[in-house]
């Protein structure tokens, strides 16, 4: 299995731990993160004001979201152009427990095909719908809601091209576009307990995070929740 790690060349802060996840993740090679506010500027996509699908994403996309979900739409082009069963997407703050990730890579070479979507996350907050497997501490299962990150995970190359035919425009972020699976027409698995770490404050803080006034927070928070509960109400059935 071949694995692509997002990582902005130049980005020192990152550096010496996507060089890390090279040397431990299968196949490994650095996929080069897309720059947000150069394609923007540039007018090399296409972007929606939250409106392109149901429920309506109630947040603009700023230039680091986007620039990460063209990031992982790279991946998943890879992925159909080099013809791969599937492969492994990871983001450059990724951390692995050893003892862990060896349960987590023997359930994705038994389960994993051209039709998977496997979630790896590092926060576990997902209830599973159903369970299929499990090695070791690790359940592989599907998930009520698909949660939310994009931290690790397997896409099948029929996977891949099913992202890609429905996320030609972009209105909303990556994670939250692969929690619609009756747009994408994909079902999502997830590997919990996996081992998996953010290192996201240690490395310098998130690439994508936007600033919020002080005043403006409740409102957001507002809205992010009735969101939230909207996508609730559309869960994953088996």
């Amino acid at each position: 299995m071949k694995s692509f790690v997002i990582h902005m060349q130049g980005d020192q802060r990152r550096a010496a731990n996507a060089q890390t996840l090279l040397d431990v993740l299968p196949q490994a090679q650095i996929m080069p993160a897309v720059i947000g506010r150069d394609v923007v500027a540039a007018g090399a996509v296409s972007v929606r004001p939250g409106d392109l699908f149901h429920p309506r994403y109630p947040f603009a996309l700023g230039p680091g979201e986007i620039g990460c979900f063209l990031s992982h739409r790279a991946c998943w082009q890879a992925i159909v152009d080099q013809d791969l069963d599937h492969a492994l997407i990871a983001e450059d703050d990724m951390a692995v427990t050893p003892e862990a990730w060896r349960d987590v890579l023997a359930l994705v070479t038994a389960h994993a095909t051209a039709d998977s979507f496997i979630r790896i996350p590092a926060k576990d907050r997902e209830t599973p719908a159903q369970t299929v497997d499990a090695t070791g501490q690790a359940r592989l299962f599907v998930p009520r809601v698909i949660g939310l990150q994009t931290v690790c995970q397997v896409v099948g190359r029929a996977a891949a091209q099913r992202l890609l035919d429905a996320s030609e425009t972009l209105d909303r972020p990556v994670d939250t576009f692969l929690q619609m699976h009756w747009v994408t027409q994909q079902i999502v698995h997830t590997i919990l307990p996996n081992g998996v770490r953010e290192l996201t404050d240690e490395l310098g803080g998130s690439t994508i995070q936007k600033k919020t006034r002080t005043s403006g927070k409740l409102a957001r928070e507002i809205r992010r929740a009735i969101y939230r509960a909207q996508v609730n109400l559309r869960p994953q059935r088996v």
